[in-house]
């Protein structure tokens, strides 16, 4: 029997009638629905998806949205098989077409992709809310929590990140621990880095996003309190300060600072005195890179890790790298040099030539598959040791390509950003480790090692961040696929059912990631945060031509011109 000709009415024979059989094979009924829909015409299929589309309506919003995406790429798919012309002329059609249905999937995954962040941080606030409220930081597996300074830490490192997310609800009820219960008046010691980045930046921030001076004035408070750290004979700030008692002191065991501490803290004390017209704030940290400025002991604008608080010298020389101690130096050069309006050439100078150093020096490739990494360099030594730290410089790379420094930053900073990518998909757990060693060995098989005492995650941002800058600026779709899938991980791994998120031990153990029972504030501080943002498509959502990021992800205004 020849198949019968189609008609604009549905028609329906059954096969293997009068044979006495029944066929309900998988196979047989794909193929009996496929040809009884291939039946059909265009019209008739039309009405069945839009049907289907109008039903989804009533239903469940994200089985719209994947209608939806059939239902313009049928319609695409009929208004060119309409079109006359030769097949160069149809393939250019169809390109565009594929362009635009590529469009709507893409608008479609942002939306499921930032709920996904969405639902991340209230499944973290809820954790926090109800075993650590008030208290610096959770301990999900525990359901208690612990403290290091006593003043709510992951509550004021989140609020910003609550506004940015449209978490209404729960900005509120945080903003009403603020105004009731955040004191400063204690008899505690506080790192001044810490406090800064994430308690005066974190308030200084959301007083801009919301325009609520209850912001700061907790910030003017907080920043009061922290400069009895500048009194020191070098004006190289100790590292801890007694907000209560109005003193300071660096560590039991040393009279150095880390230069990245004593470097990282000037975006926020430059804003309060614009904010407040007290100079005093930029004064002192001005006074800070004026003197490393020209301070000697910097390889090509490398710098050591430590400075001693009495002499105002470099200490511990010989040693540089851009992970731990060193690396927000790198990052707020560039950084205050936005903020001030491109106008402070000290900065750019060191900026530009620290670059340069990191290409001369601690620049290097993997083996077999030749992942650019920066390694540390000791007394002359080179060691493929590479931290997760300093994957926020594919992002500050990127940031300064953007604004008019060389193009081949950028060209670093995605180089850069696929080595940081590799360090998490190479894992078993599909998490990146604290630090990894690079095989530089002709023969190895793989390119990242990683010590058994280096496995440890801590729900850190960097990757993320600078994800985050290269979507951003390069609009590549790739950037945010490989941030779902870290999403996706720390999902599958790092949540605990009862709230919160926790670091794990071993990134190479799928089976048991061994939790360590803590959720760092950065993590809703930064982590959430960048990724929602990488998950945006609107510029105007912390606009990089409007505002700068500190090393905690608060945004500060970049300075009017005036």
């Amino acid at each position: 029997m020849h198949p019968p000709s189609r008609q604009d009415y549905i028609s329906i024979n059954f096969a293997g009638q009068g044979s006495g059989s029944y066929n309900n094979s998988k196979q047989w009924r794909r193929q009996s629905c496929w040809r009884k829909w291939k039946q059909l015409s265009r019209l008739q299929r039309s009405l069945i998806l839009v049907l289907l589309f109008i039903c989804g309506i009533a239903s469940y919003p994200a089985v719209t949205e994947q209608l939806r995406v059939v239902y313009v790429a049928h319609l695409s798919q009929r208004k060119l098989s309409n079109k006359r012309g030769p097949p160069v002329l149809q393939n250019r059609l169809q390109k565009k077409e594929n362009a635009s249905n590529t469009v709507v999937e893409d608008k479609a995954s942002d939306t499921i992709w930032r709920e996904a962040v969405q639902e991340a941080f209230r499944h973290a606030w809820k954790g926090y809310k109800d075993f650590a409220w008030g208290h610096d930081e959770l301990r999900p597996l525990s359901k208690s929590y612990s403290e290091w300074f006593g003043l709510g830490l992951t509550l004021i490192d989140a609020l910003d990140t609550m506004w940015i997310l449209g978490l209404k609800e729960e900005f509120e009820e945080a903003k009403t621990w603020v105004a009731a219960e955040l004191t400063f008046n204690k008899n505690v010691d506080v790192n001044l880095f810490e406090s800064t980045i994430r308690i005066l930046g974190g308030l200084l921030s959301t007083y801009h996003l919301t325009g609520d001076t209850l912001f700061l004035d907790k910030a003017k408070d907080i920043g009061s309190r922290l400069m009895p750290a500048f009194n020191t004979p070098s004006k190289i700030p100790y590292s801890d300060v007694n907000i209560g008692k109005g003193t300071a002191h660096p560590p039991r065991w040393t009279s150095d600072s880390t230069v990245a501490e004593v470097t990282s803290i000037q975006l926020e004390f430059r804003e309060l005195s614009r904010l407040t017209q007290e100079p005093q704030y930029q004064a002192a940290v001005a006074e800070v890179m004026k003197q490393v400025h020209k301070l000697d002991g910097k390889l090509d604008g490398l710098v050591p890790m430590f400075i001693n608080t009495n002499n105002g010298q470099f200490t511990h020389q010989g040693i540089y790298t851009l992970g731990a101690r060193a690396d927000s130096y790198y990052e707020y050069l560039l950084k205050q040099w936005i903020q001030g309006g491109k106008k402070e050439n000290e900065l750019l100078e060191d900026y530009l030539q620290a670059i340069e150093g990191v290409k001369n020096n601690l620049l290097q490739k993997s083996s077999p598959n030749g992942l650019t990494f920066v390694g540390e360099l000791s007394h002359g030594q080179f060691s493929p040791k590479m931290d997760h730290l300093v994957c926020f410089l594919p992002g500050t790379l990127a940031l300064g390509a953007y604004n008019g420094l060389p193009a081949d930053h950028m060209d670093l900073a995605k180089q850069l950003m696929e080595t940081c990518y590799q360090m998490y998909i190479q894992m078993e757990t599909g998490l990146s480790p604290e630090i990894v060693h690079f095989n530089m060995h002709q023969g190895s098989t793989r390119d990242i090692e990683v010590k058994l005492a280096d496995r440890h995650n801590l729900l850190r941002p960097e990757t993320v961040e600078s994800l985050f800058y290269l979507y951003r600026f390069t609009k590549d779709q790739k950037y945010r696929e490989w941030g779902w899938r870290i999403l996706q991980n720390f999902n599958k791994y790092t949540k605990v059912s009862s709230g919160g998120y926790t670091s794990i031990n071993n990134v190479r153990d799928p089976d048991y990631p061994s939790p360590r029972d803590k959720m760092e504030s950065f993590f809703l501080g930064e982590t959430l945060k960048y990724l929602y943002l990488l998950f945006s498509d609107d510029p105007n959502l912390i606009s990089l031509d409007q505002y700068v990021f500190n090393t905690e992800a608060h945004p500060l205004p970049i300075w009017p011109s005036n």
